[in-house]
C-alpha cells in the first residue's frame, strides 16, 4: 500500500496540488491524468524520492519493492542489455555483484565462505538461477530479439532502448510499478502484450499516459489532478471522461430536476458496468463501478479545443482520388511499391506501415509536397486538400510573427483581427496569448495552430500524419471527436489506437513488397486471421 498524508507541492505562488490524502492498494492500476503542467510526472518523482514535496509525506508498506520506467535513455549505454534488465531488481543485482566480488578474492577466507553461503541462499530465494532466462523471455516478449541481448545498450536504436528500460521496470514482478508514458515508441503488438501483462498484475501500478486505449485497457481507477487537488475515481479513462462530461451538461441544465439527474447517472453507470464485464480487468473494474457514490462524480475544469472541420467551401463529388502504381525510394531504399487504390466520398482511410517514413512519404506525395516518385495519382476536380504534416517545422522556423499575423496569412477571405482571434480562441489561445511569437511556441501549441490553419482552409479532403503528436489528452479527445464528425474524406495515420479504431472504416497497409487494402475497422484488421496470413506472406508483420 502507498499512503499520502497531506501531501502538497508548490513552486513559488503556483500550487500544483495540496492536502493530498490518498491510498493506493494492491491489485489496482491507477491512471494519473491532468492538464499539461498539473504535476502528473512530478507526483511519480515524489514517490521515487527524486523530488521533495513542499509539505506532507507518503509511506510505503514495509519491504515493498518499487520499480520505475526510466526516462533517461542514456543511463545504461555502457551496460549489456541483459544486465540492464537484471539491474531492475536492485536487491538481486546487489547480491550478484557481491557474490562475484567474494568469489574473485585472491585470499578467500573462511569468513568469506560463510558470506558466500549466505549470498547463495539469498540468490536462490530471489530465483536468481532463473533470472537471466526470465529477463531474456521478458525482452523477447517486448520485441527485443535474442541477438541484441548481449550487446551494449548504446548499440540499440531509440525504440529498442525504450523496450529494454520497460523490461527493466517489469523484471522480477515488483510490488509497485511507476510507469511514465510506457507506450511511447512501442508497436501495437507490443502494447497489446503489455496490456495483457498489466491486466494480470497483482501489485500497485501508477501510470501516466496519453494513450486512451491503453488507459482503458489497464486502469481500474483514475487519479485526476484538478482544482489543485488529487481525486481517485473508480473506472477507466473513458468512464471518467464520459461521466464528467455528463455531470457538466447536467450542471449547465438548470431546469433538470435532481431526481432526473440521479436517474441519468445511474443509467450511465449501469451501461458502463455492463461494458466493463467484457474488459481485461472485468471483475475488479465492475466491483469498483458498482460501489460508486454519485456525489463523487464531478465535472472537470479542463477545457477542450473546438476542432470543427465540416465548414467546407463546397462538397466533393464522387471522384475523389485515383492512385496507380505509386513507388518511392530514398537513397536507393524502397519505402513502398505498387500502391494502387481509389477513394470513395466519405472514406476514412488509416494508413499503416512498419516504416513510419514510408507513410510520411506517401502523404507528402498526395499533398503535392514531393515530386520525386514513380506512378501516378489524380485528385478529383471538386476536391480541396487540407494537410497536417508530421513535421511542421518549416511553418514556424525563422518566422517573426505573432499568432494573429501567422494565422491571418492562411485566411483566404476574412482578414479581420476579431475573426482570426475567434479561430485561435477555438484552440484555447485567449487574451494576450494570441500575441505570442511563433518562435516561443511549444510543440502542442504549434499543433493547435496547424489545426486552426486547416479549419480556415475549409477543405473537403483531409490528410493527417500523426496528428496526436505533442497533444495532451484533452486535445487528443477533441481531435478524435472532430475527425469522427467530419463528413468528408480523410487519409490519416496515428499511433493512437483509440483514434484509429473509432475513425477508420478502411485500412491500407503499405510495404516495399506491395500493399493490403481492407474495408474494416482497425481492431477487425488486427484480429482477422486471413489478414494476418496475407501480412505474413508480404512480410508486413
Amino acid at each position: 500500500m502507498i499512503t499520502t498524508n497531506n501531501l502538497s507541492l508548490r513552486y513559488g505562488k503556483r500550487i500544483l496540488f495540496e492536502d493530498v490524502n490518498l491510498k493506493f492498494t494492491a491489485g489496482n492500476c491507477y491512471g494519473i491524468i491532468g492538464a499539461n503542467g498539473a504535476g502528473k510526472s512530478t507526483f511519480l518523482k515524489i514517490l521515487q524520492g527524486e523530488v521533495d514535496p513542499t509539505s506532507g509525506n507518503f509511506s510505503i508498506s514495509n519491504n515493498a519493492r518499487m520499480a520505475v520506467l526510466k526516462q533517461n535513455h542514456f543511463e545504461y549505454d555502457e551496460v549489456p542489455v541483459i544486465q540492464t534488465v537484471l539491474k531492475g531488481h536492485k536487491e538481486l543485482w546487489r547480491v550478484i555483484e557481491e557474490k562475484e566480488a567474494v568469489y574473485n578474492k585472491e585470499d578467500f577466507s573462511e569468513e568469506d565462505g560463510v558470506r558466500a553461503a549466505d549470498l547463495e541462499s539469498l540468490f536462490a530465494e530471489m530465483d536468481g538461477w532463473n533470472a537471466e532466462n526470465n529477463a531474456a523471455e521478458l525482452l523477447s516478449n517486448l520485441g527485443v530479439k535474442e541477438e541484441y541481448h548481449n550487446k551494449l545498450v548504446k548499440e540499440l536504436d531509440g525504440n529498442q532502448k525504450v523496450r529494454v528500460l520497460l523490461a527493466q521496470a517489469l523484471f522480477g514482478n515488483p510490488d509497485i510499478l511507476l510507469l511514465d508514458e510506457p507506450t511511447n515508441d512501442l508497436d501495437v503488438n507490443t502494447i497489446a502484450w503489455l496490456e495483457d501483462f498489466l491486466a494480470d498484475y497483482q501489485g500497485i501500478i501508477l501510470v501516466v499516459s496519453h494513450d486512451r486505449h491503453f488507459l482503458d485497457a489497464v486502469c481500474t481507477n483514475i487519479v485526476d489532478i484538478d482544482y489543485s487537488k488529487m481525486t481517485i475515481y473508480s473506472g477507466n479513462y473513458s468512464f471518467w471522461y464520459q461521466s464528467s462530461q455528463l455531470v457538466a451538461r447536467q450542471k449547465a441544465d438548470s431546469n433538470k430536476k435532481a431526481e432526473d439527474r440521479i436517474k441519468e447517472l445511474q443509467d450511465f453507470i449501469r451501461r458502463f458496468s455492463a461494458n466493463a464485464s467484457k474488459s481485461k480487468q472485468a471483475t475488479s473494474r465492475k466491483k469498483a463501478l458498482d460501489k460508486i457514490n454519485l456525489e463523487d462524480i464531478k465535472p472537470s475544469s479542463r477545457k477542450y479545443p473546438a476542432l470543427l472541420f465540416n465548414n467546407v467551401l463546397r462538397d466533393a463529388g464522387n471522384e475523389i482520388l485515383e492512385v496507380k502504381n505509386l513507388s518511392k525510394k530514398i537513397n536507393g531504399e524502397v519505402l513502398f511499391s505498387n500502391v494502387s487504390f481509389s477513394l470513395k466520398r466519405g472514406d476514412k482511410v488509416a494508413l499503416l506501415s512498419k516504416n513510419s517514413i514510408a507513410i510520411s512519404a506517401l502523404l507528402n506525395i498526395l499533398a503535392g509536397e514531393d515530386k520525386d516518385f514513380h506512378g501516378t495519382f489524380a485528385w478529383g476536380v471538386t476536391t480541396s486538400i487540407g494537410a497536417i504534416p508530421n513535421d511542421n517545422t518549416h511553418y514556424f522556423h525563422g518566422v517573426d510573427m505573432n499568432l494573429i499575423d501567422w494565422l491571418r496569412q492562411y485566411s483566404p477571405e476574412e482578414k479581420d483581427e476579431t475573426f482570426i482571434r475567434g479561430f485561435l480562441g477555438r484552440m484555447l489561445f485567449s487574451g494576450e496569448e494570441v500575441l505570442k511569437q511563433c518562435s516561443v511556441l511549444s510543440g502542442g501549441e504549434k499543433m493547435r495552430c496547424m489545426f486552426s490553419r486547416m479549419m480556415l482552409m475549409r477543405a473537403n479532403v483531409l490528410l493527417f500524419d500523426e496528428p496526436t503528436n505533442h497533444l495532451d489528452l484533452e486535445s487528443i479527445t477533441a481531435l478524435n471527436n472532430g475527425m469522427n464528425d467530419f463528413k468528408g474524406t480523410m487519409i490519416f495515420t496515428s499511433r493512437d489506437h483509440e483514434l484509429v479504431q473509432t475513425i477508420a472504416n478502411r485500412i491500407i497497409e503499405i510495404s516495399p513488397k506491395g500493399m493490403l487494402d481492407k474495408e474494416m475497422t482497425f481492431d477487425e484488421y488486427l484480429q482477422s486471421e486471413r489478414v494476418t496470413e496475407q501480412r505474413q506472406s508480404m512480410q508486413l508483420v
